[in-house]
């Protein structure tokens, strides 16, 4: 059986709109130590807190895996499509050129995600 984690994937299309995509990378049994997924090449990683009225229309500003840590979150795509993410999650934000996303709180509380800038 092989084992995968599962991303989101919001990227930009050929006409400039944004779109979610269900990404799976497979894990590789690494005996003891679980199963790993190959490597990616980062450039930095930045924490990041909004407070809890956060509601905005952007661009991924770079290529960047989103961890949700403690709070969920709504992203609607340009053409209005609409998914709730939860803690723990994973998205891949891809869409750095285009009409962008919009994002907002689940709940209004503070929120806290790890962003790793891709290379």
């Amino acid at each position: 059986m092989t084992k995968t984690i599962k991303v989101t994937r919001v990227y930009t299309d050929a006409e400039g709109e944004s779109n979610f995509q269900e990404v799976e990378y497979p894990l590789m049994d690494a005996g003891p130590i679980g199963f790993l997924s190959d490597r990616f090449q980062v450039k930095e990683m930045i924490f990041r807190t909004v407070r809890a009225d956060y509601n905005d229309a952007h661009q991924a500003p770079e290529r960047q895996f989103v961890v949700l840590l403690d709070l969920g979150v709504e992203i609607e795509t340009s053409l209005g499509e609409k998914r709730q993410f939860q803690p723990g999650e994973i998205l891949l934000m891809e869409d750095t050129t285009g009409k962008g996303h919009r994002s907002q709180n689940l709940e209004y509380k503070t929120r806290n995600s790890l962003f790793i800038i891709l290379k």
